[in-house]
């Protein structure tokens, strides 16, 4: 019997601040840069990418660009972004 298999939506997930905070601090846990601004784009889609950019001051087009596997998000717009989200960066010692 073959195992059935249904299409995974991270999106699913990302209702609550709570949960999209927990997503974010994982991404940031891994140090990938490239993770990290998937993870604010996936947010800003399970958002509504038009909402996101009315909380954050960005365009549409600098989300989809920014926040992508492979974006290379400015400080400026990681900024905007984490504000919109009520969330802060902050930087701890290890």
């Amino acid at each position: 019997m073959p195992i059935e298999t249904r299409d995974f939506d991270v999106q699913t997930y990302l209702a609550t601040p709570e949960e999209q905070a927990a997503y974010i601090e994982a991404a940031l846990e891994e140090g990938d840069p490239s993770l990290i601004a998937a993870a604010l784009g996936d947010i800003a889609r399970a958002r509504g990418v038009t909402a996101f950019a009315a909380e954050s001051g960005l365009s549409r087009e600098a989300i989809y660009k920014a926040f992508r596997p492979g974006g290379n998000p400015t400080l400026e717009t990681l900024s905007k972004a984490t504000k919109a989200l009520g969330l802060r960066l902050s930087v701890v010692a290890t």
